[in-house]
């Protein structure tokens, strides 16, 4: 059997990666084979391209991560999901492809509510910002939540599961356009990260609370700084990823003195580490999912053969929400 990947054979740009007819990926016990029909774009796609993230699969590989689609072969000694089945699931790399092999027990099946482009957006984002306000930072109903790169694919569902949970959301981004995305899914206050007395703002807008309660910081560089210099006492920062390339360097007297928290989330641990949290997890997102409360921002999708240009999208920094890449 083969198929239709994007595939590449060397590391470097968005450009390295190749429409090619390969073999479909071997049946593995206690896996299932998905018929790909949409495929989430994430910024560790970008990474593994250019040979920088921390998985590194052998060449000739696909990207992709985060997949949405039907079952439609199960290994011998698997019972669910059956075939027939419409799944999401976590497929480590190898999603930019019109089938792929996974663990059954990565696999969570979609309502029929749910579209395959909203499923296929709808893990990543929505996964790591409920486990970092939920489970990591531990917010409460009445507190203030400041939200870096609001109009991301993570900033952007922290934002709405913040106004979920209860809290004042802060919401900061690079350009008046993004910053009106951010409003749109409920943000309470809006900042150009640019502005030059950002800090002194963001104090003022959270003086009722003593100061930012949870930092959401999938940026680093000079937000982890604004962030730091804002919380209230025992107040959390959440670190998600270093969008800005600049990983900040600690000072650790100011943790003593203010009595603060950093929280590091690397999401995709809890699969192996604690999959019970991402089963509960998992059971909330979808109850609000079909309760109406949440939905995925798609800004684009994307045809297989244009999955170069998604990436270069990405790279730009220009996506607001996320960027899915449709096949079939």
């Amino acid at each position: 059997m083969r198929m239709k990947a994007m595939v590449a054979r060397a590391y470097g740009g968005p450009e390295v990666l190749r429409l090619e007819d390969v073999p479909a990926p071997e049946m593995k016990p206690g896996h299932v084979r998905i018929r790909v029909r949409a495929c989430g774009v994430n910024f560790a796609d970008t990474l593994m391209v250019q040979g920088r993230y921390q998985e590194k699969p052998p060449f000739p590989f696909a990207p992709g991560l985060e997949i949405a689609g039907e079952v439609i072969e199960a290994a011998g000694d698997v019972s669910a999901p059956a075939p027939g089945t419409r799944v999401l699931a976590m497929s480590g790399n190898g999603g930019y492809a019109e089938e792929a092999v996974v663990p059954a027990g990565v696999c969570v099946p979609i309502p029929d509510a749910m579209t395959d482009v909203d499923a296929a957006a709808f893990a990543v984002a929505f996964g790591t910002s409920h486990v970092g306000l939920w489970h990591k930072a531990r917010l409460q109903q009445g507190e203030t939540l400041l939200v870096h790169g609001a109009s991301g694919g993570v900033g952007l569902t922290a934002v709405e599961i913040g106004k979920i949970m209860g809290a004042t959301v802060i919401a900061t981004a690079s350009s008046e356009d993004k910053l009106a995305i951010a409003a749109s899914k409920g943000a309470d206050h809006l900042l150009l990260s640019s502005d030059p007395d950002l800090k002194d703002r963001i104090k003022e807008i959270a003086a009722p609370t003593g100061g930012v309660n949870v930092a959401y910081d999938p940026v680093g560089g000079d937000m982890f700084d604004a962030s730091l210099r804002t919380l209230a006492f025992e107040g959390r920062i959440v670190v998600i990823g270093f969008a800005s390339g600049s990983i900040p360097q600690i000072p650790a007297n100011i943790l003593l003195v203010k009595n603060v928290d950093v929280l590091g989330l690397y999401w995709g641990a809890y699969a192996r580490k604690k999959p019970a949290v991402l089963a509960e997890s998992f059971r909330t997102l979808m109850d609000w999912y079909v309760a109406g409360r949440i939905r995925p921002h798609v800004s684009k999708v994307y045809p297989l053969a244009e999955a170069g240009e998604a990436l270069t999208h990405m790279m730009s920094r220009k996506a607001t929400g996320k960027l899915v890449i449709g096949i079939g």
